[in-house]
């Protein structure tokens, strides 16, 4: 069958707006456009894929055989101490409110980190929204020049459906940058390494198209588009412009700057440290500067199996670094307050030693962190037996920790959501307990 040159083109306009960017994702049904309320906060999600050995880094065991080497050092905050791996974050106890009782069912990467990230378990063909979906949706602003969930390094192995805005649509899809940029990294990476690989695709023109020439094409793209819609009206026509509009704003606007990491003071970001992570905290200070509602940040490998305490080092100087430096960054700069940061996995890892010295999955006990956000920190939330096998008190479940995000950053969990198969979804389990201790 032949195609003709305008039949050719439509098809073309279809490619190229699908390349644009990782975020518009597949052509796929997207709600009316709306305003949502104002943005008040922002949240960066630390995620550390693989399941991070938590008793080794915030509930630590001292003097107990499930301990290891691993030892504890104090904080400005009294009482709270965390690992002697983490330095220069215990310098910032006061911001810091561990939830040391997390206490989950699910040791499989996949199913875990499925959970974690909508608080749900997979479940048929319902499409559960990730965290950064649901926040972007409800504090998102849909004409800002940048989207609105930002995903930087992200490792989506274990589970595509948990990063992606399942039924909200591709308007709420993230802005995917440098994805396994980071994994397995055991040293200093050079910046020019780290700013090609958290680049966003297909921004800058290709080589030889002036800023004119640039201009025209993409004004004849949304002509076709906007007659490709007229032809075909409906929900996925309407995403799909959205989409485009989005994409083309970015490119269009100095919003793109804020991408680019080069223009950063050379001491600002050896603060953060030479590698992926650190920069990617760097990325994703600028981006909530900028007012991006949602920026995840994931960081390394964390599945110690075998050889945990060497593995750690690296891993946790890493996090040591970028965490502490955004931390301080977001603070001098007046953003710590309406900034929420949450790091975790998808689980935590075995308190007792396995015969390679390592440790497995451990849904059962485990730890994360909040700060600033307006949370109260300097605290622990939650008690682990001594030997850090069970929860003895102030058990926290997925979707205890997703309710209380969204209490910090004043959305309503109960609010309900459209499902794609015709079922109102509340952004959070009416079940969840929030954890009011680290409310201001």
């Amino acid at each position: 069958m032949s195609l003709s040159r305008r039949s050719f083109l439509h098809a073309g306009a279809v490619s190229t707006t699908v390349s644009l960017s990782g975020w518009m994702g597949r052509l796929a049904a997207a709600e009316a456009a709306g305003k949502s309320p104002k943005r008040t906060k922002s949240v960066i999600l630390i995620w550390l894929n693989g399941g991070p050995s938590t008793i080794d880094l915030w509930d630590v065991k001292a003097g107990h055989d499930n301990g290891g080497p691993t030892t504890e050092i104090r904080t400005p905050a009294e009482g709270l101490r965390i690992s002697h791996l983490l330095p220069k974050l215990a310098a910032h106890g006061k911001e810091l409110a561990v939830l040391r009782g997390m206490s989950t069912k699910e040791g499989d990467h996949g199913r875990a980190t499925y959970q974690m990230r909508t608080g749900q378990l997979p479940f048929g063909a319902l499409q559960y929204p990730s965290l950064g979906a649901l926040v972007s949706k409800e504090l998102g602003d849909p004409t800002a020049e940048t989207p609105n969930f930002i995903s930087v390094a992200p490792q989506r192995f274990f589970n595509l459906d948990a990063y992606g805005p399942g039924f909200l649509g591709p308007k709420y899809a993230p802005l995917v940058i440098g994805e396994n940029r980071g994994f397995g990294e055991r040293g200093p990476v050079e910046y020019k390494a780290i700013d090609d690989g958290l680049k966003v695709d297909n921004l800058a023109r290709a080589d030889g198209v002036t800023a004119d020439q640039a201009a025209g094409r993409l004004e004849m793209l949304r002509k076709m588009q906007d007659e490709f819609a007229a032809a075909r009206p409906g929900a996925v026509a309407a995403g799909h412009l959205s989409a485009y509009d989005r994409s083309t704003r970015l490119m269009q606007s100095d919003a793109a700057k804020t991408f680019d990491l080069s223009t950063e003071d050379v001491k600002e970001r050896e603060k953060y440290g030479k590698s992926f992570f650190g920069q990617g905290c760097l990325l994703a200070r600028r981006l909530v500067e900028k007012g991006v509602p949602f920026v995840e940040v994931n960081h390394g490998f964390w599945d110690t199996h075998n050889q945990n305490f060497d593995a750690l080092k690296p891993l946790a100087g890493t996090l040591d670094q970028g965490f502490a430096a955004l931390l301080a960054d977001l603070k001098q700069r007046g953003l710590l307050d309406t900034t929420l940061v949450v790091c975790l996995g998808e689980f935590g890892r075995t308190p007792k030693i396995n015969a390679g010295n390592g440790r497995d999955h451990y849904p059962n006990a485990w730890s994360a962190v909040l700060a600033g956000g307006g949370t109260k920190g300097g605290r622990a939330v939650g008690k682990t037996s001594a030997d850090g096998t069970t929860v003895e008190d102030r058990p926290v479940s997925s979707i205890d920790l997703l309710a209380t995000v969204c209490k910090i950053i004043g959305v309503d969990s109960d609010k309900q959501n459209m499902s794609n198969i015709g079922r109102p979804i509340r952004i959070v389990d009416r079940a969840a307990k929030p954890v009011t201790e680290v409310f201001a």
